[in-house]
């Protein structure tokens, strides 16, 4: 697997100077359910948007494109990566993904939240962006609990099950490097945990600067 980032410094600046949304990345292994919880979250939790990536991989049954990704061909993805399309891209387990630099700097310019459900190499390249953004694992909790997810996508053949098992405790040996950590036991749980997390930290101080001048300046007399 390998990984590439794109130059991102102009975003950056723009980040430091203005007020923008935050991005929310959400990583585990491959069948720890980060996208079941992410669909959920985002039927409760208001104001917040979906980054939809862009890969080479086949659709599975039920995605359709431009929900759940942008599915393109390899020439196509190439083209995208050339032109600087992408904040992060990867290959991941021979497929390429890409987020799109364009909608991430769109809805977090206009002060929207953005999810990003990234594998954990595409989650250390939004790390070294500098971003506002706050990082969450998806911990499942055995290896057996994790081959009955993956058998139950039914996408994968025996060799490629035996590699993403085989890579799980490389990818979760990664968890220190996030900000939250959340055991994907109870899909309910584990949903209200992530809810709670992106309703904690939209209320930091230090994102709320402008609403709290704006009450403080209400208290000053006349």
């Amino acid at each position: 697997m390998s990984s590439k980032v794109t130059d991102t410094q102009s975003e950056i600046e723009q980040t430091q100077s203005s007020p923008r949304g935050v991005l929310y990345v959400v990583s585990s292994p491959s069948g720890g359910g980060k996208g079941t919880l992410i669909r959920r979250v985002l039927d409760v939790v208001p104001d917040l948007g979906y980054s939809v990536s862009y890969t080479t991989r086949a659709p599975r049954n039920g995605e359709v494109n431009g929900r759940e990704y942008f599915f393109v061909n390899r020439k196509r993805f190439e083209e995208m990566v050339t032109a600087g399309d992408f904040l992060e891209w990867a290959n991941v387990y021979g497929n390429l993904y890409g987020t799109s630099r364009k909608q991430v700097a769109t809805e977090t310019s206009a002060g929207t939240d953005i999810v990003l459900e990234v594998d954990v190499q595409g989650a250390a390249s939004v790390r070294q962006l500098g971003l506002d953004s706050v990082s969450i694992f998806i911990l499942p909790p055995s290896p057996e609990t994790l081959r009955e997810r993956l058998l139950a996508r039914g996408t994968d053949t025996p060799e490629s099950l035996a590699v993403r098992l085989r890579n799980a405790p490389e990818e979760l040996s990664q968890y220190s490097s996030f900000d939250y950590v959340i055991l994907n036991d109870d899909v309910d749980r584990a949903t209200s945990q992530l809810a709670a997390i992106i309703s904690a930290e939209r209320a930091r101080r230090s994102r709320q600067a402008g609403l709290v001048n704006g009450v403080i300046r209400k208290f000053k007399p006349n």
